[in-house]
């Protein structure tokens, strides 16, 4: 568990004493949702260095490479079984769909994270890493469209500003948010939300400013994911996109706290070709 004090701030995020510390996890670890598209950047980048154990409502297509349990994350037996002996949960799975209803975003999100959340405090695990979403703040960006997605303004969103939910999924995935609060007051929980923007494979979207803005690349994903299981951290909200030109999500708490250091930016893209080389 962390040695934060949870009572160290009054304020939404805990801010660490020094940054980026570093360790490596070497107990198991459980990733909800696996076959989903998160789920399949973060083990397409990082597939084989841990030992995952994976979870889905949908039994794998082909032999897994990995510990695979088919369960749903409202099932609070199955769940508890598959959180024993791991050091850290990445919590991905719920109804995606921002257009979802009330209905299955109670159920499947809401519900659903605080089963793994208790199960997860029960087995004595470390770290509780949370895919929130761009949804979660998404109207902020109502009255400063198109502005806010162009390189030269200077509005950022640094996570520790309060959600402002754009659909009842961003509803679900802000409550997601505060539940991690709760627990890591409560149980001294490591928390990270990570508030995802637009993951895509290859190449960010063409002529969508707002997808240019928030676009987040698989390997980028990837790696902050990795880097949220090995740093040490009490409760973070930080921002889950490349190192894009255009942006209106601060990344600094994600640099500072986690060690994340993202390599792709959507203005190196022209269509389907790459314009810029990494150094």
């Amino acid at each position: 568990m962390s040695a934060f004090d949870p009572l160290d701030s009054a304020n939404r995020t805990i801010h660490c004493p020094v940054a980026a510390t570093l360790t490596r996890m070497d107990d198991p670890v459980l990733l909800t949702g696996a076959t989903g598209r998160v789920g399949q950047a973060i083990l397409g980048g990082i597939g084989d260095d841990y030992d995952w154990r994976l979870l889905d409502r949908d039994p794998p297509t082909g032999d897994p490479d990995h510990d695979y349990v088919v369960a749903d994350v409202t099932d609070e037996d199955a769940v508890r079984d598959a959180v024993e002996g791991v050091g850290a949960v990445v919590h991905l799975a719920g109804d995606p769909r921002p257009e979802a209803p009330w209905e299955s975003v109670l159920r499947n999100n809401i519900d659903g994270t605080k089963t793994v959340l208790d199960a997860a405090v029960d087995a004595d695990v470390e770290k509780f890493v949370f895919a929130s979403s761009n949804h979660a703040v998404g109207h902020y960006e109502t009255a400063r469209k198109p502005d806010l997605y162009r390189r030269d303004d200077d509005f950022r969103l640094d996570g520790t500003e309060l959600p402002r939910p754009s659909n009842l999924y961003g509803v679900s995935k802000a409550t997601g948010e505060t539940l991690g609060r709760y627990y890591f007051d409560e149980c001294d929980l490591s928390f990270v939300a990570v508030r995802i923007g637009n993951l895509t494979e290859g190449h960010p979207p063409i002529n969508y400013e707002r997808g240019q803005a928030m676009w987040l690349s698989y390997r980028d994903c990837a790696h902050l994911f990795d880097c949220c299981l090995e740093a040490e951290y009490g409760y973070e909200v930080v921002y889950g996109i490349s190192d894009n030109d255009r942006k209106y999500y601060s990344l600094e708490r994600a640099r500072e706290v986690l060690g994340y250091d993202p390599r792709d930016n959507s203005a190196e893209w022209n269509d389907d070709e790459r314009a810029a080389e990494d150094d």
